[in-house]
């Protein structure tokens, strides 16, 4: 196995990691990663074969879960109860209950209000200067959406970005103790939040998300107080999260390539051509040897989706942004029992928010070069400065 070094914050890498996927995707399906220390599958066959083996799974194995340090307890008791990071049975029941609530008729019928705050967004718009359009259109969509969904008043949103912006900050590489005590702070914040509201919710349902939960819990199978409070705090942080850098990244790449035509294809190849989270770990949970690795329990690899969907074996010409291309599943939303929950969301918003972006702003461009955060193991912009013309 051939071993690389590439830092994830460092300035050129953070503005195009492709170059180095391409590096590793020429070594073969699993390339060691110094920076990480574990190896990488960089070739879509490798990703996608992983990610859907049952050998592998997100929840580190009991007997070698590290110590949770003081500071992050707040953090790891949202963490503990977290579909995202646990594994069957556990894994099983809470997806099964979140779905029972998350149906796609509750999904689909959003559609007429993400149509409107699209338009009373786009009105919005400044339109003699240039402006920020990741604030002004890409982050207040998805959070207002998950916010309405979940029955949290539209004036919440901002503190539940700044929240949910907290937590998130966990999982990026340039983490340092200030990320992990002000993540830890929101997490508790977060959780007392959702508490009342939840208990709110029992005495005066609404026909939103938590009632619906608080509903499956009370049907047989039960969801906690706790694992409530997960729930929701997961599907916000990973849906606004997602669909905010899809939104800034696909804007960019329309524009940078004068697209004009905005229909489903075009939001698959945006998912595609440049995803908003570009890596997943998965711990082995047994002796496994797979494709010439030995993996003994506990080891851990590292799933670069991002890679995974610009693996020229799979889309020729895969770094040639073709909105004409014949639709592929790619591994932007991840795979197997962890595929995300919010992919129908997350599509549905993308589906309506650029058509009629492009519809109403025809003449929208590009007012300056545009800037990646230094989010890695996320791939979203800073800032995306834009003007109509």
């Amino acid at each position: 196995m051939q071993r690389f070094h590439q830092s994830p914050t460092d300035p050129e890498f953070v503005q195009n990691p492709y170059p180095f996927y391409d590096r590793l995707c020429a070594a073969g399906d699993l390339a060691w990663w110094d920076d990480y220390a574990m190896p990488c599958a960089a070739s879509h066959r490798a990703v996608h074969a992983i990610l859907r083996d049952r050998r592998f799974g997100r929840e580190v194995p009991p007997e070698m879960a590290p110590a949770i340090p003081d500071h992050l307890a707040p953090f790891y008791a949202v963490e503990a109860h977290s579909m995202l990071e646990l594994e069957p049975p556990r894994h099983t029941r809470l997806r099964g209950l979140v779905l029972r609530a998350f149906t796609s008729r509750r999904i689909k019928a959003l559609e007429p209000e993400i149509t409107a705050l699209t338009y009373e967004k786009i009105d919005a718009f400044p339109s003699d200067t240039p402006f920020d359009i990741l604030t002004a259109f890409c982050q207040p969509i998805p959070v207002i959406v998950i916010a309405r969904l979940l029955g949290v008043p539209d004036d919440m949103a901002p503190q539940l970005l700044r929240w949910s912006n907290a937590m998130v900050a966990m999982y990026q590489a340039s983490r340092t103790r200030a990320t992990e005590d002000a993540a830890a702070q929101a997490a508790a914040e977060f959780s007392d939040f959702l508490r009342r509201y939840i208990d709110t919710r029992r005495t005066d349902p609404r026909d939103d998300l938590i009632t619906h939960l608080i509903a499956a819990e009370e049907e047989g199978e039960k969801l906690s107080t706790d694992e409530l409070i997960t729930t929701c705090i997961l599907l916000l942080n990973a849906g606004h999260e997602a669909t905010v850098h899809t939104l800034g990244n696909g804007i960019k790449t329309l524009l940078e390539t004068g697209t004009d035509r905005i229909d489903e294809n075009a939001v698959e190849e945006i998912l595609r051509y440049d995803p908003p989270l570009h890596m997943f770990t998965r711990h082995a949970y047994e002796e496994v040897t797979i494709y010439g690795h030995t993996f003994q329990r506990g080891d851990q690899v590292a799933l670069l989706l991002a890679s995974a969907n610009r693996d020229p074996d799979q889309w020729p010409e895969a770094h040639h942004f073709d909105t004409s291309r014949p639709v592929t599943q790619n591994t932007s939303f991840g795979g197997g029992l962890h595929f995300c929950v919010g992919a129908p969301l997350a599509r549905l918003e993308l589906q309506i928010a650029l058509p009629i972006l492009w519809d109403r702003c025809p003449k929208l461009r590009i007012a300056e070069p545009p800037v990646y955060a230094n989010t890695y193991h996320f791939h979203g912009l800073e800032r995306l400065m834009v003007q109509l013309d």
